[in-house]
């Protein structure tokens, strides 16, 4: 693993100099073990927000072996539990693979149907997180898009869609199409009576928006409840403003960055740091 510098000669347009960037890996083995290592943090780290919700609930990252497939939670395991070697990998099909995965090999059918869509219609996507968080679940009754309200609601700015069904769980092929199709090249849709669903380019980064929605659909709560009994409605920053601070705080790089210090806090609760132990053989 190659941690690179934050030298301007090195960074993208889309990625500023004076912030770091991501690792980079000439072991796609190694890239795995990193991954799946990550996938299984980002697990705990909602498990400590309370995102966790019955058997319900997952996270998925691309196999940079096999990116036709995809690493995924095992049915049943508290969120807090969760460990790489713990993980499933499963091709667009619905197929867990043997030899990679994990020994419980039970696989949420709804998790496949929505993340394989999501995954298949977004080639640029690494991560998908999908739960039924508080407040994203009472917004989404709402059938209403955010609104651009406060700073942080303005990285959702024109990146997000709203998908106005609710058919029951996802069980089919098409609703998990019909969510993909919805979900449009945005990072994040609101899911209507059900909750939210994010996809990036990375876990840091879906991980913090993650969180960022939920909080900004609480806050546009609290907002237009208080405006209500003021008799008016909460203020919009014009769509000037919405739309530069979408470009800096919406942006990968700004995701990946803000997402960081989960990650490390939790490496500080647990004492456990990534560490790549190379294989003399590993089947792939």
């Amino acid at each position: 693993m190659t941690i690179p510098s934050g030298d301007a000669s090195k960074t993208s347009r889309d990625h500023p100099a004076n912030i770091p960037v991501p690792p980079t890996f000439s072991d796609p083995l190694e890239h795995r073990a990193f991954l799946k290592f990550r996938l299984a943090q980002a697990y705990r780290i909602f498990a400590k927000y309370g995102y966790d919700e019955g058997v319900a609930g997952h996270i998925t990252v691309r196999d940079p072996v096999r990116p036709d497939c995809y690493w995924v939670n095992p049915w049943g395991v508290h969120f807090k539990l969760i460990q790489p070697e713990l993980l499933l990998l499963v091709d667009h099909e619905g197929n867990i693979q043997e030899k990679e995965s994990g020994p419980s090999r039970f696989l949420n059918r709804s998790a496949y149907m929505i993340h394989s869509a999501v995954h298949e219609a977004r080639p640029d996507v690494i991560c998908a997180a999908h739960s039924h968080t508080t407040y994203a679940k009472a917004f989404g009754a709402l059938g209403v898009p955010l609104d651009p309200i406060t700073q942080d609601s303005c990285a959702f700015y024109e990146d997000h869609a709203l998908y106005s069904e609710f058919r029951g769980i996802v069980e089919d092929r098409e609703e998990g199409l019909a969510i993909a199709t919805a979900m449009g090249s945005n990072k994040a849709v609101i899911l209507q009576n059900h909750g939210i669903l994010v996809a990036t380019k990375s876990i840091e980064s879906t991980v913090f928006f993650f969180i960022s929605l939920e909080k900004c659909c609480q806050v546009q709560m609290i907002a237009d409840q208080a405006a209500a009994i003021r008799g008016q409605r909460p203020l919009l920053i014009d769509p000037e403003n919405a739309a530069e601070v979408q470009k800096r705080l919406g942006s990968e790089a700004g995701g990946w960055f803000n997402g960081i210090p989960e990650f490390q806090l939790l490496e500080h609760e647990e004492g456990k740091r990534f560490e790549y132990i190379p294989v003399q053989k590993e089947n792939v």
